[in-house]
């Protein structure tokens, strides 16, 4: 069974570490006396939603769009399926063809080829919590 990722006992705090750029970055939990590193679900800024809804990817400078699928949405982004990957640093503007709905992104790690397709990692350019039409609940450390 998964434990709960946040803890009743108020003594459990994040602690930070100092990154490579100087800002301080919330990697560890203190727990008692138990300091251990947070887990990547831990360090995510929005809930994750396995989910399946259609796209159409708008790059600059190509006439069609390209046709895909999520993979996993977020208030922050998503992770799309592809029929081809985008660089790294790609800007472009995701439609919801349900909706019709338009928002900027930017492919923010190199693509992941598997058998379904190019899994590309975007992430909105502004604050865009409604996009997807989903009610995200709020993530507990």
């Amino acid at each position: 069974m998964k434990q709960p990722l946040h803890s009743a006992n108020p003594s459990a705090a994040p602690t930070a570490r100092i990154g490579a750029n100087g800002s301080a970055q919330q990697n560890q939990v203190k727990r008692g006396s138990i300091t251990r590193n947070l887990t990547a679900e831990e360090r995510r800024r929005a809930q994750r939603v396995l989910v399946r809804i259609k796209v159409q990817i708008h790059v600059a400078g190509r006439a069609n769009p390209i046709q895909g699928q999520t993979h996993t949405v977020s208030e922050n982004g998503a992770m799309l399926v592809l029929d081809e990957p985008l660089a790294e640093g790609s800007k472009l503007s995701i439609e919801n063809v349900k909706t019709q709905k338009r928002v900027e992104a930017r492919v923010v790690r190199p693509p992941q080829i598997t058998s379904e397709g190019a899994l590309v990692p975007v992430e909105f350019l502004a604050p865009s919590p409604a996009f997807w039409s989903i009610f995200f609940p709020p993530i507990i450390n």
